[in-house]
């Protein structure tokens, strides 16, 4: 009986669908990776609008011709809010707003509820008095508003809002500013703020935005001065 030599299998001819695979999982791997990176880097990039909020009728500071607009989101029950007011406030109106580089804007948040919009209907009742008076008031509600850890307590009522404005406006007309925070007068204010809230997506209080920018870091005082400083340049 003759026998047959089998012929040799050559492993090559097995692991080229290993390799095949292998290499589709790696490519696969190596794509995932660059989408991830991405779009990690496309979230770190700060919000940017085309168009910025129209500041018609709200209460603003500083040069109103000014080539960079500075607007802060903010709520009066909101404690970062309060932070914000005393840290970085104070060096943004000595460095641009005195000076008479920026404008700078206040538009009403209502996140924590019907004290957020008695404070606001406050405020815009005094505004629409006396406008010069409505930044004494705005910094007397965040004065009054209690330490952090108390902060969820009800410390904003009708009373409390009267008394802040006899105490710091004694100019103001108490009697006219109660009937106008009684009949919810600046409604329409308000409700023009909250539609801007929704329109650019305001999900954290404070938001600042700089010419349509929104800064990831609102407490990052050396980004504020940058970005400022980059626009006046680029707006010359």
């Amino acid at each position: 009986m003759v026998k047959h030599n089998k012929k040799p299998v050559h492993s090559s001819n097995k692991a080229k669908p290993l390799v095949l695979i292998t290499l589709v999982v790696i490519t696969l791997i190596v794509a995932l990776f660059i989408i991830t990176t991405k779009q990690e880097e496309k979230a770190k990039e700060p919000a940017q609008f085309s168009k910025q909020p129209s500041l018609l009728n709200q209460p603003t500071l500083g040069n109103d011709d000014a080539s960079v607009s500075v607007i802060e989101f903010g709520d009066y029950k909101c404690p970062s809010c309060k932070s914000w007011s005393e840290r970085i406030y104070p060096q943004l109106m000595k460095d641009y707003i005195d000076t008479g580089k920026i404008k700078f804007a206040y538009i009403n948040v209502l996140f924590h509820g019907e004290e957020s919009q008695l404070a606001s209907l406050a405020a815009e009742s005094v505004f629409a008095q006396d406008p010069q008076a409505f930044w004494t008031y705005h910094k007397a509600l965040y004065a009054a508003q209690p330490a952090q850890a108390n902060h969820d307590e009800s410390w904003i009522t009708q009373e409390s809002v009267l008394d802040m404005a006899k105490t710091n406006i004694p100019q103001i007309d108490l009697i006219k500013l109660e009937e106008d925070i009684k009949a919810s007068k600046a409604l329409p204010e308000i409700n023009i703020d909250s539609a801007l809230v929704e329109q650019y997506n305001v999900q954290l209080t404070p938001t600042i935005m700089i010419n349509g920018i929104v800064l990831d870091d609102p407490f990052d005082y050396n980004k504020i001065k940058e970005l400022i400083d980059q626009e006046l340049e680029d707006n010359k």
